[in-house]
C-alpha cells in the first residue's frame, strides 16, 4: 500500500458517502455532497501525480484508478437521476459508454494491445466533473441549472465521440497485420 493507492481507495470509499449526502435532499446535503465529490476529483488528480512523482505506479493502482473514477461519476449521475435533476436516458448513455469502453480496453489488454486514454476521453471527464458540480449546486441555486443541463449535453456528445474513437482505435489495433520476419516474402495482395 502506498499513498497513490490509498488515495484511490479513499475515492472508492467516498462513493456511498456522496450518494447518502445527495439523496438526503437537504440544503447542507447538497453542499456537502458537492464537497465530497470535489474531494473525490482531487484524489483522482493527486493519486496520478504522486504515482508518477514518487515512481509508485503499481498494478493495483492501474486496475483500481479507472474503477474508482467510474464509480464516483456513475454514483453522482445516478443520484442526480433519483433527484430528478437529469434525464435518466442521458445518464444511461453516459454510464453505458463507460462500461463499453472499459470492456473494450480490457479485451484489448487481454490480447496484449494497450489502448491508452484518449484526449477526447480526458476532455469528456473534465466536462463530466463540471456538469456534475453545476447540476448538484443547481439544485439549490436554480440559476445554475440551465448551465448544468447544457454541460450535460456536452458530456453526452463527448461520450459518444470518445466511444466512437475508442472503438475505431480498438479495431485498428486488433486488425493490424502481425509484423513479418525480415526476409519473409510478402503474399500477393497483402499490404
Amino acid at each position: 500500500m502506498n499513498l497513490p493507492n490509498a488515495l484511490t481507495l479513499l475515492r472508492i470509499f467516498l462513493v456511498p458517502v456522496l450518494v447518502v449526502l445527495l439523496l438526503t435532499r437537504t440544503e447542507h446535503g447538497l453542499f456537502l455532497g458537492a464537497a465530497v465529490f470535489g474531494v473525490g476529483v482531487l484524489t483522482d488528480y493527486l493519486d496520478g501525480y504522486f504515482a508518477r512523482k514518487r515512481n509508485q505506479v503499481t498494478r493495483l493502482g492501474i486496475l483500481l484508478d479507472p474503477v474508482a473514477d467510474k464509480l464516483l461519476t456513475a454514483a453522482a449521475f445516478i443520484s442526480l437521476v433519483e433527484m430528478d435533476a437529469v434525464p435518466a436516458w442521458m445518464v444511461v448513455i453516459i454510464v453505458g459508454r463507460e462500461f463499453a469502453v472499459t470492456g473494450l480496453r480490457n479485451i484489448a489488454a487481454g490480447r496484449g494491445v494497450l489502448i491508452p486514454a484518449s484526449g477526447l476521453g480526458k476532455a469528456k471527464m473534465v466536462c463530466q466533473v463540471i456538469a456534475i458540480f453545476l447540476l448538484i449546486i443547481g439544485e439549490r441555486f436554480g440559476s445554475l441549472r440551465p448551465l448544468g443541463v447544457a454541460a450535460l449535453w456536452v458530456v453526452l456528445v463527448m461520450a459518444l465521440l470518445s466511444a466512437f474513437d475508442y472503438f475505431r482505435r480498438f479495431w485498428k489495433a486488433l486488425l493490424r497485420p502481425a509484423p513479418r520476419a525480415s526476409g519473409e516474402p510478402s503474399l500477393p495482395g497483402a499490404a
